[in-house]
């Protein structure tokens, strides 16, 4: 969980900003094969400015992410960094992209980092972009060799490879 940030002070002083550092966990966020890593804290270093609208949050945030290769399934872990630039606002527009401002002067930036994070999840993560992922008969991981089932025959073709034969007789 992350906590709410006291933003009073910067409630109706267009002009304003000050420095915030935000940290926590942000439970149950991923998918199959990409989630962010058991233990890991989402930390960031945002800049709320004060503006007529209400807050503008932007900066950059950083986490973990435990992943399983789209191609071998093995597992990995990788860095996610990213940049924010959210608008916090008192009244927000239910068709609208902006956050809201809690009535007592609170900001608080989870679901703002829970969607940033959660959209910028790995569709197909790979562990090494050159991954050559698992051979489809036999599951062996390609990556440490080539597996032992030999090549794949088409017999559809066995006619036209005895006729070849037959020619190089």
């Amino acid at each position: 969980m992350i906590e709410a940030l006291d933003i009073r002070d910067l409630i109706g002083a267009p002009g304003h900003s000050r420095r915030v550092q935000v940290s926590g966990e942000l439970e149950e966020l991923g998918t199959e094969i990409a989630r962010l890593k058991p233990g890991s804290r989402v930390e960031g270093d945002l800049l709320l400015e004060s503006v007529v609208e209400g807050i503008l949050a932007s900066g950059r945030i950083r986490c973990e992410l435990a992943c399983a290769c789209a191609r071998c399934l093995k597992p990995f872990e990788t860095p996610l960094a990213l940049g924010v630039s959210e608008m916090f606002v008192p009244q927000p527009d239910p068709e609208g992209d902006e956050y809201a401002l809690d009535a007592e002067g609170f900001l608080d930036p989870e679901q703002m980092l829970r969607d940033a994070v959660g959209l910028e999840l790995p569709f197909s993560p790979l562990c090494k972009e050159d991954c050559l992922g698992l051979c489809e008969r036999c599951g062996g991981d390609r990556n440490l060799g080539e597996c032992s089932c030999g090549p794949r025959i088409d017999h559809r073709w066995a006619p036209l490879e005895d006729l070849l034969e037959q020619m190089n007789n």
